[in-house]
């Protein structure tokens, strides 16, 4: 009898691995803007939903680090839904204060680029498999507003 259970198991295990899943994928990672607070970071991620009906987001967890150290992270908890058939955008927005950006201008440096590294994790509630997170990792250099960037009128 027992062997029965594991053949089940096994055949069952095999046809959820083969379901299509929601894929994911970072598309930018940007200074929204400069306050008086600190620097606000943008990232968006798209989302490609493969069923014919919207899938909730149960939650949305990132981490974003550069020169090894953890710049933000935060869990958005229920951010919304991925529409049906198509693709979605998620905006993560993260706010680093002053102090720390300028810990990081070793960094920085002459070219005024930030090294950077994003983790995100997206999860997912998938009828019948439950909740699925696509985990998510990028590596770039994201370019600081200069001064002349702040006061320039375009």
């Amino acid at each position: 009898m027992s062997n029965l259970v594991e053949k089940a198991k096994e055949f069952l295990a095999e046809k959820i691995a083969n379901v299509k899943k929601p894929e994911a994928s970072v598309t930018d990672v940007s200074v929204k803007r400069l306050g008086l607070d600190g620097a606000h970071f943008n990232s968006e991620v798209s989302v490609d939903n493969p069923y014919s009906h919207r899938l909730p987001i149960c939650e949305l967890t990132y981490t974003l680090k550069s020169a090894g150290r953890t710049v933000a992270s935060g869990t958005m908890a229920d951010p919304g839904w991925v529409e049906a058939s198509g693709v979605t955008k998620l905006e993560i927005p993260a706010k680093v204060p002053y102090d720390f950006l300028m810990s990081l201008l070793r960094d920085i440096g002459r070219d005024w680029d930030l090294d950077y590294e994003l983790e995100v994790g997206l999860t997912i509630d998938l009828p019948i498999i439950g909740n699925f997170t696509i985990p998510l990792n990028t590596k770039g250099e994201m370019k600081l507003p200069t001064i002349s960037d702040l006061f320039s009128s375009e």
